[in-house]
């Protein structure tokens, strides 16, 4: 079976995951730890194959150590 394309906004936002954690020079490994997300979870994400819940973005931002409305600043242009 074949796998639909990610959604762009999925795509967009896990690529913006993976900028914040590269930019901190965090492994997948580590960010899964700090933020209680698994490692494949967290690859999902990062490949815009997972829409992440509320509690995920959450977790996602605290292993991130940053604001959990940071991780939609890539969207503002969108408004």
């Amino acid at each position: 079976m074949h796998n639909p394309p990610p959604d762009d906004a999925l795509q967009r936002f896990g690529t913006y995951v993976r900028r914040l954690r590269e930019e901190q020079e965090l492994s997948l490994e580590l960010l899964a730890e700090r933020s209680g997300l698994s490692f494949r979870g967290l690859i999902y994400i990062e490949h815009g194959r997972r829409n992440p819940s509320l509690l995920t973005l959450l977790k996602l931002a605290s292993g991130l150590s940053i604001k959990a409305s940071h991780l939609l600043e890539e969207f503002d242009d969108l408004q």
